[in-house]
C-alpha cells in the first residue's frame, strides 16, 4: 500500500501527553485509534494530515464497564469486543447487533465504535444506534473534560462537535430495560456499507427512540415519528402512520449504491419490521438479536 503524502507520527503514553501534542500542533492533525477509516483515506489521498497521533497506548481508553446502570465504553473498544462482551449482551444487546453488521471480521477486530462516530460518514453504523440509546460522548482537552449529547455530536457531513485539540475518551449509555432493533440494508450479505439503516429502542412505558442512517448528511433522530408513537401501544394502524412519515423525515440521495426512491421505500420497510422486532424483544419474544430483518 502506498501512502501519497508524508506526515509526522506521535504515539503518546498518557492522555495528558496526547492533549498537549494536539494543542501544540500546527497544521492538520488526525487521531489514530483503530485506523480502518484513516488508513483508507490516507491511501486514497482523501486527506493529507501533517501529523497523526496514535492513542492506542493511552491507558483507560479500553475500558468497557457497567457502574450503577451506566455503561462506559472506552474509545479504543472495538466492534468485536462489543460483540463478545457479556455486559453488552445483557444490558445493551443492540450494540452487539449493530457491531455484527460492520464490515468483515478483520475490520471489526480493529475498528472502534468511537472512531466510527468520529469519522461521521452518513452511513456509519454506530450513529443510529447511539442516537437511539441517547448516548453521551465524553471528551478531554486543554480546558478539561466535557460531555456532548449524541444528538449534538453530528454537525455536518464528516463533521462533529469535537475540537482539534480534544480526545474522545469514552461513551456512556444508560440503557435501562428496553427492546431494540438495528436494521441495515446492504447490497449483499457480507462486507458492505449501509444503503440505509434504522436504529430503534422501545421502553416499557411505550417510549420509542428512532434514528436513521445513510439517508441524510448525518445520522438523524426522527422526532416526529417518536412523538406520534409516544405512550401508545403499537398496532398495524399506528405503525402505518409512522411509516407514512418516513419520507418527510429523511433526505436520501441517489448514488452508485442505491437510488433515493429505493432508500426511502426500504427505510419504510425497515422501520415497520424494526418496530415489530423491538417490541417483541422487549416482551422477551421475537427474533434473536443478530437476526437479519431485511
Amino acid at each position: 500500500m502506498v501512502i501519497a503524502n508524508e506526515f509526522d507520527y506521535r504515539r503518546p503514553d498518557t492522555l495528558g501527553e496526547a492533549i498537549q501534542i494536539l494543542s501544540e500542533a500546527s497544521g492538520s492533525v488526525q487521531i489514530l485509534a483503530g485506523g480502518t477509516d484513516l488508513v483508507a483515506w490516507l491511501r486514497d489521498d482523501v486527506i493529507a494530515p501533517d501529523l497523526v497521533v496514535d492513542i492506542k497506548d493511552v491507558p483507560g481508553l479500553h475500558d468497557l464497564t457497567l457502574t450503577d446502570g451506566t455503561l462506559h465504553i472506552g474509545s479504543l473498544v472495538t466492534f468485536t469486543e462489543l460483540m463478545e462482551s457479556d455486559i453488552v449482551a445483557e444490558h445493551a444487546p443492540l450494540l452487539a447487533e449493530m457491531a455484527g453488521t460492520v464490515a468483515s471480521p478483520g475490520i471489526r477486530n480493529r475498528a472502534t465504535m468511537v472512531g466510527n462516530i468520529c469519522s461521521a460518514v452518513p452511513s456509519c453504523d454506530a450513529g443510529p444506534v447511539l442516537l437511539a440509546y441517547d448516548a453521551t460522548v465524553h471528551l478531554a482537552g486543554p480546558s478539561g473534560e466535557r460531555a456532548v449529547e449524541i444528538g449534538d455530536w453530528f454537525v455536518g457531513l464528516r463533521q462533529t462537535a469535537r475540537t482539534d485539540d480534544e480526545v474522545v475518551t469514552h461513551l456512556t449509555i444508560d440503557p435501562g430495560r428496553h427492546g431494540g432493533a438495528y436494521v441495515k440494508l446492504m447490497r449483499y450479505a457480507g462486507e458492505d456499507l449501509a444503503q440505509a439503516s434504522v436504529g430503534i429502542v422501545v421502553t416499557p412505558d411505550h417510549h420509542y427512540r428512532i434514528a436513521f442512517g445513510a439517508v441524510a448528511p448525518t445520522p438523524i433522530r426522527s422526532n416526529r415519528i417518536e412523538e406520534l408513537l409516544r405512550g401508545k401501544t403499537l398496532d398495524d394502524s399506528l405503525i402505518g402512520e409512522a411509516v407514512g412519515l418516513v419520507s418527510e423525515e429523511i433526505s436520501p440521495i441517489t448514488d452508485i449504491r442505491a437510488s433515493a426512491e429505493y432508500r426511502t421505500r426500504m427505510t419504510e420497510v425497515m422501520l415497520k419490521r424494526g418496530l415489530a422486532a423491538a417490541t417483541e424483544r422487549l416482551e422477551g419474544t421475537g427474533p434473536a438479536y443478530g437476526t437479519r430483518l431485511v
